[in-house]
């Protein structure tokens, strides 16, 4: 229910002039009004004759206008109309003889129909539709000279697009429905894509420069940057039925950062990160599946992989699976190990470590519990120099070559 202020003798509000805080907040709350000991009072009639609605008897069963004046000047304050004691009807505000706004009340108290508002000019502000008390249909939001501030469609469940305009008529926001409902005050079939080609759109600051821009097709938002003030990309999104990828650049416009999440059900899952250098280079990169990291990379800032590590399914047991590599790109070790899920993984298998030629220079072995139980290591020919197995208790014991 729309709540109207009640009509009433000392219903306009002045400057509580000298008045106490304490005092001027009672006074504003039972809305009377003075300054110094002169009181704003107003004169309210029905068809030529007194009533106060605050007692509500004088209303009672009648019909009409309701006109309230400024007792000091007659100057006209407010009308509103009443239908068998009730404010139903079109109600009117004014501000020095001038119409400030007007609306429509059901017999439920709610707003029905037109709305609007007005500058001293005489100029709308804002006209709007309601329906029972929800706004419905086009509504339209003006500069005091008449420039379009905004236009916005809604539905009773709510907004389903509008767009904002600065006071030099730049557009500063948009949102799109699934199809065009903003004209006449807008063309929003080819603001959002409806024309049969993407439409790319700029979005501006009140001061009129350029901070965002956006690629509509059909309604749909497919892609979005954001800029800084030198003018380079900040941050940029690209959106489909089942991607949305996201990057992020630094003050000289290059990339740092990549994000791209899968879309189902209308959930987004993370499925690659990547981020680089300052030059613009890979530097690392990490891959989910179905929700769970699959696999991370690093790189050398001449591209070179440095790091590498993956996790596979060997059976029922994840595993995951590492090699080092030198920047030349000669693999440098390969490791296993198993992954507990909470805890640190747990080494297994054979873990190698080759030279900056590739030849192996040793090896470890591990249990299926993560303990060492044998060592090799070998020189440049390949051959073994030393060969022994790691006993539970620490010891080691040589193994003939």
């Amino acid at each position: 229910m729309i709540l109207e202020p009640p009509l009433s003798l000392l219903s306009r509000r002045a400057p509580l002039c000298g008045t106490p805080p304490l005092h001027r907040w009672i006074a504003a709350g039972l809305g009377l009004v003075f300054c110094g000991s002169a009181w704003a009072v107003q004169d309210c009639d029905l068809n030529g004759e007194f009533v106060s609605p605050i007692g509500g008897d004088s209303l009672q069963g009648r019909t009409g206008t309701i006109r309230c004046r400024e007792r000091s000047t007659g100057v006209l304050a407010r009308e509103q109309e009443v239908q068998d004691g009730k404010f139903i009807g079109q109600v009117r505000y004014f501000s020095e003889s001038r119409l400030s706004r007007e609306h429509v009340l059901n017999d439920r108290g709610n707003l029905q129909g037109r709305a609007r508002e007005f500058a001293p000019s005489g100029q709308v502000l804002r006209d709007a539709v309601y329906d029972d008390g929800r706004q419905v249909g086009l509504a339209r939001s003006f500069y005091a000279n008449g420039q379009l501030q905004r236009a916005s469609f809604s539905s009773p469940k709510g907004e389903l697009a509008s767009a904002e305009f600065n006071a030099h008529g730049d557009l500063r926001r948009l949102l799109c429905a699934d199809q065009p409902v903003l004209a006449p005050a807008v063309d929003d079939a080819r603001l959002c894509g409806f024309s049969g080609k993407p439409s790319q759109v700029a979005f501006y600051s009140e001061t009129g420069v350029v901070r965002s821009r956006g690629t509509y097709v059909a309604g749909k938002r497919v892609r979005y940057e954001t800029l800084q003030e030198n003018g380079h990309v900040s941050q940029q999104e690209e959106l489909s039925a089942t991607r949305r990828i996201e990057r992020s650049f630094d003050t000289v416009g290059t990339k740092r950062r990549e994000l791209v999440w899968s879309i189902a059900d209308g959930k987004a899952v993370r499925e690659r990160e990547q981020e680089f250098s300052h030059t613009g280079v890979l530097v690392r990169e990490r891959r989910w599946a179905q929700g769970e990291l699959s696999g991370e990379s690093t790189f050398y800032p001449n591209g070179q992989r440095r790091n590498v590590a993956q996790y596979n399914l060997v059976g029922t047991v994840r595993v995951l699976d590492t090699r080092e590599f030198y920047e030349n790109g000669v693999l440098a070790a390969e490791s296993r190990y198993t992954d507990t899920g909470r805890y640190a993984p747990i080494p297994t298998g054979t873990h190698r470590r080759f030279d900056i030629q590739g030849r192996l220079k040793s090896e470890s072995v591990y249990d299926a519990r993560g303990r060492l139980s044998r060592e090799r290591t070998y020189d440049e020919a390949g051959q073994v120099v030393r060969d022994e197995d790691v006993l539970e208790e620490g010891s080691r014991r040589a193994l003939a070559r």
